[in-house]
């Protein structure tokens, strides 16, 4: 917890929910132990698609899709989003949600590893949401930053990783020591690179919010 969980829990106590369908699909996702994002990255998310309302979105990590679709209910727009999963197991169980929302004719699940499926894609996208393996950010980044358009937005979850990002590698489990060495690097390649201008945020788990130039 990098904020007050006393202070999250009132923050979320403040929030206005979201669709049935998206309710039953968080409360079916904690129950299943699926990682989803939190609630009050949820928030941020449905304020960015209202701020940006980007057309083409791109995301790196689908688990059972509610984040894709919650971007796709909240978005003004009308849009259409490319989303990679490469776990197998919750391919199918995505696909099915998209169906139960009505929304397969606009969200398009690619299966496979995201760092040969982004080489095959092209840009450019207004919107790229990155919740993926965390110790893959760095290498994900080259072709992200390729599909992005200029003045487009990247969203970067779960940068810090309930705050042992900050700490010492002999204080964390040797194996989280190469994912969070590598987290490190991609949030210094975030705020050194001369294409983007990122904010590093302390909301949920922490966030990258990231525009091209």
């Amino acid at each position: 917890m990098i904020v007050d969980e006393r202070m999250v829990t009132y923050i979320n106590s403040l929030d206005e929910g979201h669709t049935p369908f998206l309710e039953e699909l968080e409360r079916q996702a904690k129950r299943d132990g699926v990682p989803i994002i939190r609630r009050e990255m949820q928030s941020f998310l449905k304020v960015l698609m209202a701020a940006f309302r980007p057309e083409r979105i791109l995301e790196v990590g689908t688990a059972v899709g509610f984040s894709a679709l919650l971007m796709s209910e909240y978005n003004p727009v009308p849009c259409q989003i490319v989303t990679i999963e490469n776990y197998e197991k919750r391919i199918p169980v995505a696909r099915e949600n998209f169906q139960r929302a009505g929304r397969e004719e606009q969200i398009r699940l690619i299966a496979g590893d995201a760092a040969d499926i982004l080489k095959t894609l092209d840009g450019p996208f207004d919107f790229i949401f990155m919740d993926a393996a965390k110790g893959q950010y760095l290498h994900f980044l080259p072709e992200i930053l390729r599909l992005l358009r200029s003045g487009g937005v990247l969203v970067s979850d779960n940068i810090l990783q309930e705050g042992d990002i900050i700490e010492s590698k002999y204080a964390v489990e040797r194996r989280n020591r190469t994912i969070y060495k590598r987290m490190r690097e991609y949030l210094y390649e975030l705020k050194h690179n001369e294409m983007l201008i990122t904010s590093l945020i302390p909301l949920g788990d922490g966030v990258a919010l990231s525009t091209k130039r």
